[in-house]
């Protein structure tokens, strides 16, 4: 086997579709329900297909996620129940599979599920507890006060796109590599207090990290390297502390009991991870949305629909995250006018795209994109209850200053290549696009 291909738990090559699985030969059993799971394709070759096939399986699909078969949860009223029933929790020792050995760190999205102590990863009195001064950081007030930064970096980048269409007006730019993935990791190291020298490193890191192409030993390494990065930039803040988020949570003392400096590094390193994939998909899917539908694109230049609205129709419509990992159930949980009941240790994923396209909430037309909505538009793409994502402000802030300064200084914004062209990176959790070549005039 070429050791440099992904693999799943038990060794096979990942994919196969959206809709296969481990079906009975003589059949029976649907796809989506025990015994049948649906195959998760870790490429991404067919996510269209894919949301179609969660949403056929009902309100919970059980779904092969690279050699782990869990539940998923594909419907709004459902997932706004289990995001708050603490019988989910976040403490990987709860699930079945990891307590059996059958997943192990050979796993590829280990990372996902066993990383580390943080606000993300605990639960109850201990998540209140890591999350409390993140979550004073990023009020509404104190992201106004952000804004002039956000507004400083985003100048920038498009001041040096703006000389790149003075030299070459008829040559295409990727508009993820040179706008939508450096602001928000800018706005979020800044935030955090860390180098800005870092960031390409950074950005190498988190690329290969993500990739389920990137061979298990590496990913891995990659791992090691963040944790060692994040634990010395703790090391330099606890020794000469900043005007920056970090800090804050070094000095913080909630309740008497300050934060560890592991604790400090996980939520330094989830911050900064989640803080910036979030904010690139949604700023490159609404470009992209928009551009496809020069009639809302009018719509929103003319001021007749808010920016406000096209962030939110593209949260619901293209969620950043496709499948959130993971939460594992403490004892049966009987999921009401299912059927379906949720065994001890059992793993459930939140398939957030199929939750935002979910037709009994949003609609027949839910796979429509459309900025005229009727307000408000609820969907949960940021998440529910008590771990909804803290940085969901600091994002939407972002994407309501890209977008329209974008807009502005480039009104004939167009794609260099066919929309059917585009194509999602292989990463099985984001919904992440490779690129998006545009002409800036």
């Amino acid at each position: 086997m070429n050791g440099n291909a992904p693999t799943t738990a038990n060794g096979a090559l990942p994919g196969g579709g959206a809709a296969s699985g481990r079906c009975p030969a003589g059949g029976g059993a649907a796809p989506g329900s025990p015994g049948c799971p649906i195959a998760i394709d870790p490429l991404v070759g067919a996510l269209a297909e894919e949301t179609e096939a969660l949403r056929t399986a009902g309100p919970l699909a059980r779904i092969d996620l690279m050699g782990a078969e869990v539940w998923t949860v594909t419907t709004h009223a459902q997932a706004r129940k289990l995001l708050t029933d603490t019988r989910l929790v976040k403490d990987i020792t709860r699930w079945n599979l990891w307590r059996s050995g059958e997943i192990d760190e050979s796993w590829p999205l280990i990372g996902m599920v066993d990383a580390g102590r943080s606000m993300f990863t605990v639960d109850g009195a201990e998540h209140r507890r890591l999350r409390v001064k993140t979550a004073q950081a990023l009020t509404p007030r104190r992201l106004e006060g952000i804004r002039p930064v956000v507004e400083g970096i985003a100048g920038r980048l498009l001041d040096a796109l703006e000389a790149h269409a003075a030299r070459a007006p008829e040559e295409p730019v990727d508009l993820k590599s040179a706008f939508a993935q450096p602001l928000p990791m800018s706005v979020v190291c800044s935030l955090m207090g860390v180098d800005p020298e870092l960031e390409p490193r950074l950005h190498q890191l988190y690329e290969a990290f993500f990739s389920m192409l990137t061979p298990q030993d590496e990913r891995l390494a990659v791992i090691q390297e963040l944790d060692d990065l994040y634990a010395q930039m703790v090391r330099h803040k606890t020794a000469t502390p900043g005007d920056d988020l970090t800090s804050a949570l070094i000095l913080a003392d909630e309740g008497g009991e300050p934060l560890t400096p592991e604790e400090v590094r996980g939520n330094l390193e989830a911050m900064v991870a989640a803080g910036h994939e979030t904010t690139v998909t949604l700023i490159l899917c609404a470009v992209r949305a928009l551009l496809t539908h020069p009639d809302q694109l009018q719509l929103v230049l003319d001021g007749e629909v808010g920016w406000e609205a096209v962030i939110e129709e593209t949260l619901r419509w293209e969620s950043p995250s496709t499948h959130l990992l993971m939460r594992f159930a403490t004892s049966d949980i009987e999921v009401e006018q299912t059927g379906v009941v949720i065994r001890t240790g059992e793993g459930v994923v939140m398939s957030y795209r199929a939750i935002g396209r979910d037709r009994e909430q949003h609609g027949q037309d839910a796979d429509c994109f459309d900025v005229r909505r009727p307000a408000p538009i609820r969907h949960l793409a940021f998440g529910h209850g008590p771990h909804i994502c803290p940085g969901a402000g600091l994002s939407r802030l972002e994407a309501l200053v890209a977008l329209p300064a974008l807009f502005e200084r480039f009104p004939g914004l167009s794609p260099a290549v066919p929309v059917t062209e585009i194509r999602n990176r292989p990463v099985l959790t984001q919904n992440e696009l490779e690129s998006l070549p545009v002409r800036l005039r």
